[in-house]
């Protein structure tokens, strides 16, 4: 019979959790996944790691039920396990930046140094979308943007933002994000706008931290970026989407998944 205390046993376990997020490829897996599901394929395009590193590493995540992963067709599709895996993710960037002078040197020096102005926060962008203020681009890849974005924007990826920018209104602000606070998208995207001759600033985070703090949110393809009126698609049903919401469908899904009990033989 073992000696560990119930404690340890608990601790144990949480630190396989821990030991499965200790690895910048897998944080970096973690934050892509936060977008939305994707294949490992479009994984390892993203992540530039070949495939089997990245099956490896989605595997260590899935032992300890960070991810879930399905087959659909050929190819093995995986997403987040629920929305408290990203707020974890979201909490160690927040803990490491508050107690390593080395991540906060990092962050100021690469990212918050490459803007002069300050970037714009979540409430105020929700506020100039519903008065119609405010363009917002959405510079993540498509499918990104259909998994879930800022209701009204419009989705430009970053390679196609020379050409998108002529369907532009002249003269009205622009607003652009992408995965995060640590992705280098929106900071070139603004970059190329100002230099441009466009008010253009950044969302001070992403669309991860956009959901998880409970703004609305839409699902599904955009307007395409030469619409003269961009329109909202809305979420399947004709409903848009909520961390509440994520998490019901989650606990829901891991009732459908939990085995049944079985009387006695």
């Amino acid at each position: 019979m073992g000696t560990e205390s119930p404690k340890q046993r608990l601790y144990a376990q949480l630190a396989r959790i821990a030991g499965a997020m200790a690895s910048p490829q897998r944080l970096e897996l973690v934050e892509i996944l936060a977008q939305g599901e994707r294949s490992v394929a479009a994984l390892a395009e993203v992540v530039r790691l070949p495939i089997a590193n990245v099956s490896h590493h989605l595997q260590v995540l899935r032992d300890v039920g960070l991810v879930i992963g399905h087959k659909q067709g050929l190819f093995v599709h995986y997403r987040l396990a629920d929305p408290e895996v990203f707020d974890l993710h979201r909490k160690l960037a927040t803990v490491g930046r508050q107690r390593l002078t080395e991540v906060d040197s990092i962050v100021q020096r690469y990212f918050e140094g490459r803007d002069g102005l300050e970037p714009v926060g979540r409430a105020e962008l929700l506020r100039r979308v519903r008065d119609g203020s405010v363009i917002v681009l959405d510079v993540r890849p498509p499918e990104e943007y259909a998994a879930g974005h800022v209701p009204g924007a419009v989705s430009m990826p970053l390679e196609s933002l020379e050409a998108g920018l002529i369907h532009l209104p002249k003269g009205k602000p622009v607003v652009a994000y992408c995965r995060g606070p640590y992705c280098v998208m929106a900071f070139e995207a603004v970059l190329r706008l100002r230099e441009r001759g466009r008010d253009a600033r950044r969302l001070e985070e992403g669309f991860p931290e956009w959901r998880a703090e409970g703004m609305p949110v839409a699902v599904g393809a955009g307007p395409a970026a030469g619409s003269s009126s961009p329109r909202v698609r809305p979420g399947r049903g004709g409903r848009t989407t909520s961390p509440e919401a994520d998490k019901r469908r989650a606990t829901r899904r891991k009732a459908r998944a939990r085995p049944q009990a079985k009387g006695p033989r």
